[in-house]
C-alpha cells in the first residue's frame, strides 16, 4: 500500500494524470471519493481511474513475474479497492481483507492463463469488482453479476503496450479499475450481468483465454496468499529494462566521457530482446511512454545519469543530443 501511495505522487503531475484530474473535476460528488492529493469528491468509479491512472503513470508501482505467468502489475487494483473503502467507511482490516481478494483474483489469472493479444489490466477490473463487491457488503449471487459485468464489457487490448506507446499505457489501469468498481456498484443497485460470462458459447474462455481453465485454490488454511509473490520495483521503468539498468549504471559510473563510447552491448533474455529490445521505436522513442519500455533508452540513459530516477524520461532527457548519439551504438542480443 505504501509503495502505491509512494508510486501515485511520483505520477501526481504526469500529463495523464492531470487530465483525468480534470475530467473528474467536472464530476463532483460532496459525499464521493477523494481523488488523492486534491480536494476534489467524485463517484467511486471516476475516482477509481483518476487514482488508479496516476499510480500507474511512472512505472514504479510492483510487478508480477511468475514462471508462465501472464505478469503484470497487481497493485492496479489497489487504488480501485482503496477508494470503495472510503466511500462505505469501511475499517482498515475491512480494506486490507478486500485488497488481498483483489490480488488473488488477479495472480491466480495470471497463472491460469496467458492472453497474447489482451491486456492484463483485464485482471485488475476483476480483481477490482470483486474488491470493491466485497466492501460494499455483496451477497455471493450480487459478486457473480458483477463479475460478469465486469468481464463481458471490459476486455482491453494488449495495443496499449505495442509499437509507439502513449499516455494510454497508463490509463488503462485507472480504465480497468474503474469498470471493475461501476460493475460492482450496479450489482449493488440491483443490475443483472450476462448469463456464463466466462463458459458460454461467446465467453470469456472461448474468446480471450482461448481455453477452459481452473484458479488454484486461494490463500487461507495454510495457502499461501499471492500478494506476496508480487516484487517491489528498484527503479522507475519496466520491469524486463531493470536488470539492463542497473549493469548500465556500473558502467557509467567507470565512463568519465560518454562522448568516446564505441559501442554498448546489452545482453537479456529472449522474452525482454523481444519485448524491449526489437523494432526501431526502442531506438527512436518519442515519448516516456515508450522510453520506459525500451532497453536501448534506459541503457543510455542510465550511462549518462549514473542513476536512473523518473527525471530520466522528461523531455529534457528524451530528446537531449546527447543520449541521442548514444541510442545508434547500443544493441541487444540474447
Amino acid at each position: 500500500v505504501i509503495d502505491t501511495l509512494g508510486a501515485l505522487i511520483g505520477g501526481f503531475f504526469g500529463e495523464a494524470s492531470r487530465s483525468a484530474r480534470d475530467v473528474a473535476a467536472r464530476m463532483p460528488q460532496p459525499s464521493g471519493t477523494s481523488v488523492i492529493g486534491t480536494r476534489i469528491t467524485t463517484s467511486p468509479d471516476v475516482a477509481a481511474f483518476v487514482n488508479g491512472t496516476t499510480a500507474r503513470y511512472v512505472e514504479m508501482n510492483d510487478v508480477y513475474h511468475w514462471p508462465g505467468s501472464s505478469g503484470g502489475h497487481p497493485s492496479d487494483v489497489l487504488m480501485p479497492v482503496f477508494g470503495v473503502a472510503e466511500h462505505v467507511r469501511a475499517r482498515g482490516r475491512d480494506f486490507i481483507t478486500a485488497l488481498v481478494l483483489a490480488y488473488e483474483i488477479y495472480l491466480r489469472m495470471s497463472d491460469a492463463v496467458r492472453t497474447p493479444g489482451f491486456d492484463c489490466a483485464n485482471f485488475c477490473c476483476m480483481g477490482a469488482a470483486l474488491g470493491a463487491g466485497k466492501l460494499l457488503g455483496l451477497s455471493a449471487d450480487a459478486l457473480a453479476e458483477g463479475l460478469s459485468m465486469a468481464v463481458v464489457p471490459n476486455n482491453a487490448l494488449n495495443q496499449a503496450r505495442t509499437g509507439h506507446l502513449s499516455m494510454w499505457k497508463a490509463v488503462a489501469a485507472g480504465q480497468a479499475g474503474r469498470a471493475g468498481v461501476f460493475a460492482a456498484l450496479l450489482a449493488q443497485a440491483g443490475m443483472k450481468g450476462p448469463h456464463a460470462p466466462f463458459e458460454g458459447k461467446a465467453g470469456w474462455c472461448n474468446h480471450v483465454a482461448r481455453k477452459s481453465f481452473a484458479l488454484a485454490p486461494f490463500g487461507g488454511r495454510g495457502t499461501p496468499f499471492k500478494i506476496g509473490d508480487t516484487l517491489i520495483k528498484p527503479r522507475a521503468s519496466c520491469a524486463t529494462t531493470i536488470s539492463s539498468i542497473l549493469a548500465a549504471e556500473k558502467a557509467g559510473a567507470a565512463i568519465p566521457d560518454v562522448g568516446q563510447v564505441e559501442k554498448v552491448t546489452v545482453e537479456v533474455y529472449e522474452r525482454a530482446k523481444t519485448g524491449m529490445g526489437t523494432g526501431e521505436h526502442h531506438w527512436n522513442p518519442d515519448s516516456r511512454e515508450t522510453a520506459d519500455h525500451s532497453i536501448p533508452y534506459v541503457v543510455a540513459a542510465s550511462i549518462i545519469d549514473k542513476r536512473l530516477t523518473p527525471s530520466s524520461f522528461g523531455d529534457a532527457r528524451l530528446w537531449s543530443p546527447e543520449l541521442r548519439a548514444l541510442l545508434p551504438k547500443i544493441e541487444v542480443v540474447t
